[in-house]
């Protein structure tokens, strides 16, 4: 849809936001990024999403679309002619949606337990977000992607967590890869697609940031 404006208020470290640059990354969508403030918020970001006053907010021509998950749908039916995410399948979209929502309400949660945790507390967490791997482990299979032999929904919703992997695992002192194998090995060959790395952010980096925010709260 050549002429659309399209902007991105972001957080250049929030997985959420690294799922809709992932999607207008396959989908060839040109965009404006604006880099946000979380602890200054403006004017713009509270106007674009204020119920929640989070990011990532898509604005396509002067209209917000706001939840990573719900703006990687928006992104599919927009521009819906150009390497589908979701399936024309009713039954596989639905399927897609609850790995999606499974990601979110599992690995995020868990993996902020384990970077704020501590002791047994830490320790349950590690070995649920290992478990909750091992699922989606299962529901990979053998297949090159969760959707079958292209990038898609899933794909899209879990990906941005791996560039957080390596922070988990120095703070939690654990190895994701010794008991996931092969989810690691399909992460690092989905990094092989540009619109994937690019879009992803380097794990020292995300590490160092996650050390800065265990200093703002005390945990250091």
């Amino acid at each position: 849809m050549a002429g659309d404006q399209v902007t991105l208020l972001d957080f250049w470290s929030s997985p959420f936001g690294m799922r809709v640059r992932i999607a207008l990354a396959v989908k060839g969508v040109k965009y404006d990024y604006s880099e946000q403030d979380l602890w200054n918020k403006g004017a713009l970001y509270l106007q674009m999403n204020p119920v929640h006053k989070k990011i990532p907010v898509l604005v396509h021509d002067g209209k917000p679309i706001c939840e990573s998950l719900i703006i990687v749908q928006y992104i599919d039916e927009v521009w819906r002619e150009n390497a589908p995410l979701l399936s024309s399948d009713p039954y596989e979209r639905a399927q897609s949606r609850f790995w999606a929502d499974f990601v979110d309400k599992k690995l995020y949660e868990l993996g902020k337990k384990i970077c704020t945790a501590k002791g047994e507390d830490q320790e349950a967490a590690k070995k649920d977000f290992i478990d909750s791997l091992k699922l989606l482990e299962g529901e990979l299979g053998d297949k090159p992607y969760f959707g079958g032999q292209t990038l898609g929904y899933v794909d899209v919703a879990l990906l941005p967590c791996y560039c957080w992997f390596y922070a988990y695992e120095t703070i939690g002192n654990f190895n994701i890869e010794a008991d996931c194998p092969k989810l690691i090995a399909y992460c690092k060959r989905c990094l092989e697609k540009e619109s994937v790395s690019k879009s992803l952010k380097d794990p020292q980096k995300v590490y160092d940031f996650v050390v800065m925010l265990r200093k703002k709260l005390g945990l250091e």
